[in-house]
């Protein structure tokens, strides 16, 4: 099944036996007086006891009734593990809302009287709703805040301070009448540690909200979330409350849904008892979700007419556009829950419904950035019609509370929703969808825990289906994502400066799933001075304003310099070598940061040898990266960046590493596979066909490879490739002819006339400078004639022609032959004017004499003597 639920609380397993305990001595007595005995009494807590709140330190408040009505309302403290006795009211009511303060001085609650059946008697002529406050440390006094014929729901705000107590508390009282007040409680101590309410005769209290027709708490971060009519358009505002008894209005958007004057729906005010969840699932159902990266995103669904088709919207405020989804859900079961939730698990939200789960990213993490609408389609995963997902959730919505706790009020259950990581992976490997595969990689590594072994499972499907994709390249879209989400947990805007896709669009359509995006008006800030989430947010909005993709990273500058520096390189002119140095002192960063990191031995024979060409990209890469987020990561340290880029390019090669390291070992290869002097088997093509793939996937992207990789690369590709293909992968710069390469085929492989072939078509497709130090290595007439070929043109680019006396001393040589003769004498003088100049390093032994015997050998060997 795609969700996990681990249970938190369980209203069965973690207050039912403390009751019992409780109410032991007074059960046995109401058995032996012939009254209702401890069986009874039992049963009658356990069908009237539910969950009445959760408050933002994890404490649940829950409630019952004992067999004469009696309400008892007690605390689970989340982090004791222990409960605890809070108040009992000794009248037959029923509990609409409760809180208690941070201290457990006071509890607050609001109750109705009971009808016959036991249901909330609100529309009974006369009923009352009494909204208390009751001091409770220990108990003692209580007073009315409200008696009105309305409903009312009561909430202690919990602000971010130190954990002495607090002098005054605050109390949020939220009416049916659409409006909501804040009460200030001062409590002073009296007698030792008594407290009571200072001037509980007049408790000052002021509007915060009113005419609303949805309201949302927000209790991890104390924000209230409240939707008003203007002229029939619906506003969303946020209100932020804060340690003291400041709160400010934070934000104004408006929302484009409909909303009716005369609706009222209430969010996370407490938990719902069963019959105003039965109620309000008729409803539309509409959530704001933030986190700490600065996003804002609303997820609303309008009232359900058919379950054979959902629609539901999520608009992404910080980013300036909405997603309208519709899915298609074909026949309904007869197990079908008529309700939907959304679930708020970072950086994912989880939509679910009685058919499956649509996942939408609220960070908008893991999706794909196009220059108007970053999002794509292909990253939101939708499982519909899996019977395990249906059997899995219970017959009615959850409730979202913060983060990933959702409460099962029918059980009395607090889960904690996690993404099944097994589940995702098997169906990663079943799918046969692109856009599944898409959403599925990126949903497995976001939320990925233990990311190696996950990345190791990854690897492993990829190879197995390293052609199963016809829309995206696996091995390019598994290394671009995997290293970013390795370093987003660093800070907070990487999607902003990082590529997490290697896809620009996605045009493919998906089958049951239609979607509308759409542009959005940015909320209006209030304020001007912002802290927090609140800056974040801000600058989210910043940007989606101003639209600044250049802020995105790419390898545009690095390409160009690279290939400025190869240019250099094969002119042999450096425009500063200071700076080459620190460049390959940056790719020496690198490979010491992924070596650090690397546990276990490697298998392949990567990070062994210089390879420049790879440094210095690496290097590069390391210098622009950084350059690129100290201009956009603000208040962040230097050395923290630098450690970052270090992280995200030692990641890239170590996931290229991996890749080819899992391939080596499924196909057990052996050192022995780097000499030539042997024939290919089928695990060598396995592998060749590997790195071939690794490499088209890092070229378009310009990434850096390990050094090393294309020495292995072109050792195999000898071993696998007829000579025609292998000129045809080298001519075309598939395979990269490296000195240690082409060092070890000359040694390796004797002068047989298919070698010689060999040898001779790699060296004529050296760069000089390489060749030159490969001909010393083979003892050959071809390689002399190579040698000599190089040393004239290197002697001769700059000569001109001298007048020369028509006789010439024929004592100083061997042959009548004058042409040869008057050719070496040119060279001769050459070389003695121009000694130091024309030396050929590392080939003292090269001069005029030299070529002369190739020349001959050479006329010998065409002449057939």
């Amino acid at each position: 099944m795609a969700l996990c639920l681990v249970a938190d609380f369980d209203l069965r397993k973690d207050v039912l036996p403390w009751l019992r305990a409780q109410r032991a001595a007074s059960e046995a007595a109401g058995a032996r007086g012939g009254g209702p005995g401890a069986r009874d009494v039992l049963e009658n807590s356990y069908d009237s006891l539910r969950v009445l709140n959760v408050e933002r330190n994890g404490n649940i408040i829950y409630t019952c009734k004992d067999n004469k009505g009696n309400v008892f309302f007690g605390l689970y403290d989340y982090q004791t593990k222990q409960n605890e006795h809070l108040y009992t009211f000794e009248k037959d009511l029923q509990v609409i809302s409760c809180s208690v303060n941070r201290e457990r001085t006071l509890l607050a609650a609001s109750l109705v009287q009971a009808a016959k059946d036991g249901r909330r008697n609100e529309l009974q002529p006369g009923s009352k709703c009494l909204t208390l406050l009751v001091e409770i440390h220990p108990v003692n006094n209580v007073k009315v805040l409200k008696a009105v014929d309305s409903c009312i729901w009561v909430q202690f705000l919990y602000p971010h301070v130190e954990s002495h107590p607090l002098p005054e508390n605050h109390l949020l009282l939220i009416s049916e009448e659409k409006y909501i007040e804040q009460f200030h409680v001062q409590v002073i101590q009296e007698d030792g540690n008594k407290v009571v309410i200072k001037n509980s005769g007049h408790l000052p209290r002021e509007r915060v909200a009113e005419d609303f027709v949805w309201a949302q708490w927000d209790m991890s971060e104390q924000r209230l979330y409240y939707i008003d009519l203007k002229k029939s358009r619906s506003i969303l505002k946020c209100i932020q409350f804060y340690s003291n008894e400041h709160f400010t209005v934070m934000f104004e958007a408006p929302l484009d849904i409909s909303l009716s004057d005369s609706g009222f729906k209430l969010v996370n005010f407490g938990c719902d008892d069963l019959r105003d969840q039965e109620k309000l699932s008729k409803h539309l159902t509409l959530y704001v979700f933030t986190n700490r990266t600065g996003s804002l995103c609303v997820c609303y669904c309008p009232n359900i007419d058919s379950w054979e088709r959902i629609t539901y919207s999520v608009f992404y405020f910080h980013k300036g556009h909405s997603k309208t989804f519709t899915v298609a859900l074909g026949s309904v079961d007869s197990r079908v829950t008529k309700g939907i939730t959304f679930l708020n698990l970072v950086p994912q939200s989880i939509c679910s419904h009685d058919r499956g789960l649509g996942r939408c990213d609220v960070r908008d993490l893991g999706k794909v950035r196009t220059n108007k609408h970053p999002d794509l389609i292909c990253h939101s995963l939708f499982l519909t019609g899996n019977n395990e997902v249906i059997d899995m959730l219970p017959h009615r919505p959850f409730q979202s509370l913060s983060g990933p706790l959702v409460l099962d009020g029918g059980s009395g259950k607090l889960y904690r929703v996690l993404l099944n990581q097994s589940y995702l992976l098997e169906f990663l490997r079943d799918t046969r969808l692109d856009c599944e595969r898409m959403a599925l990689l990126h949903c497995v590594l976001s939320c990925g825990r233990d990311p190696r072994r996950l990345e190791a499972k990854i690897i492993q499907w990829i190879s197995e289906n390293i052609s199963a994709c016809h829309s995206f390249d696996l091995i390019q879209e598994f290394i671009i994502a995997s290293s970013y989400w390795s370093i987003y947990p660093e800070t907070s805007n990487m999607d902003k400066l990082l590529p997490y896709s290697s896809l620009l669009t996605w045009n493919t359509e998906i089958p049951g799933i239609t979607l509308v995006t759409e542009e959005i008006p940015l909320p209006l800030m209030k304020v001007h001075s912002f802290k927090g989430y609140w800056e974040k947010l801000n600058s989210n909005l910043e940007y989606a304003k101003y639209s600044k993709p250049h802020l995105h990273y790419n390898n545009g500058v690095v390409r160009r310099e690279w290939h400025s520096l190869i240019s250099e390189e094969k002119t042999g002119k450096r425009s500063s070598l200071v700076y080459v140095r620190n460049i390959l002192d940056n790719a020496i960063k690198v490979i010491s940061n992924l070596q650090a990191k690397t546990l276990e031995p490697r298998l392949t024979p990567l990070l062994q040898e210089e390879d420049n060409h790879q440094r210095l990209l690496m290097g590069l890469m390391v210098s622009e990266l950084k350059d690129h987020l100290l201009r956009h990561l603000q208040g962040v340290e230097k050395k923290k960046i630098e450690q970052m880029v270090l992280d995200y390019i030692s990641k890239l090669l170590d996931l290229i590493c991996q890749i080819l390291e899992a391939s080596w070992r499924k196909h057990n290869l052996h050192p022995w596979v780097l000499h030539f002097n042997r024939r290919a088997s089928a695990a060598e093509f396995a592998v060749f066909h590997i790195m071939t793939r690794i490499l088209e996937a890092t070229r378009s992207l310009f990434l850096p490879l390990p050094p090393g990789f294309h020495t292995l690369h072109t050792i195999l590709g000898v071993h696998c490739l007829p000579l025609h293909n292998l000129l045809h992968y080298i001519d075309n710069g598939v395979l990269l002819l490296t000195e240690t390469a082409v060092t070890r085929l000359m040694k390796d492989l004797d002068n047989t006339e298919k070698n010689e072939k060999l040898k001779f078509s790699i060296i004529v497709r050296l760069p000089p400078r390489i060749g030159q130090k490969i001909c010393r290595l083979w003892d050959h007439p071809m390689s002399s004639n190579i040698i000599s070929r190089n040393h004239v043109k290197r002697l001769l680019q700059d000569y001109s022609k001298q007048p020369r006396s028509s006789v010439m001393d024929k004592s100083s040589f061997s042959l009548e032959f004058l042409p040869l003769n008057y050719f070496i004498e040119i060279l001769t003088d050459v070389e003695s004017s121009n000694p130091a100049l024309y030396a050929f390093e590392g080939h003292d032994n090269v001069d005029a004499k030299f070529v002369e015997e190739a020349a001959l050998k050479h006329t010998t060997m065409l002449l057939g003597l």
